[in-house]
């Protein structure tokens, strides 16, 4: 069974930045597509990065682009999601995910296999 566990959120000012891992265990991480998502309370959850299992693609929802840098370290089991010039509507619960399926891009929730508990990311004006 794979665990996925998110940490690195936590209350910034706007403009601020974070640095969100996502670290696996239970699996061959190399072989997963991994996701970043995120939900604001009272929305669907909502997609905001991916990374291929080689981690020669990346794609991003359009709210991140530029902002938002996802990347992975295969010798750590580990995904990061790096957040940068962060704006209040950025406010949500972070979660990563892992397809294992080899599928790239994966953009909807209802693909992915594993997910993590989630890390609290507010940021205030």
């Amino acid at each position: 069974q794979v665990q996925l566990v998110e940490s690195g959120g936590g209350s910034v000012q706007a403009g601020g930045s974070l640095r969100l891992s996502c670290a696996a265990s239970g699996g061959t991480f190399s072989s997963y597509t991994m996701g970043w998502f995120r939900q604001a309370p009272g929305k669907e959850r909502e997609f905001v990065a991916a990374i291929s299992w080689s981690g020669g693609s990346t794609d991003y929802a359009d709210s991140g682009k530029g902002r938002f840098t996802i990347s992975r370290d295969d010798g750590k089991n580990t995904v990061y999601l790096r957040l940068t010039s962060l704006k209040p509507e950025d406010t949500a619960v972070y979660y990563c995910a892992a397809d294992n399926l080899r599928h790239f891009p994966v953009l909807k929730p209802g693909e992915y296999d594993y997910w993590g508990q989630g890390t609290q990311v507010t940021v205030s004006s």
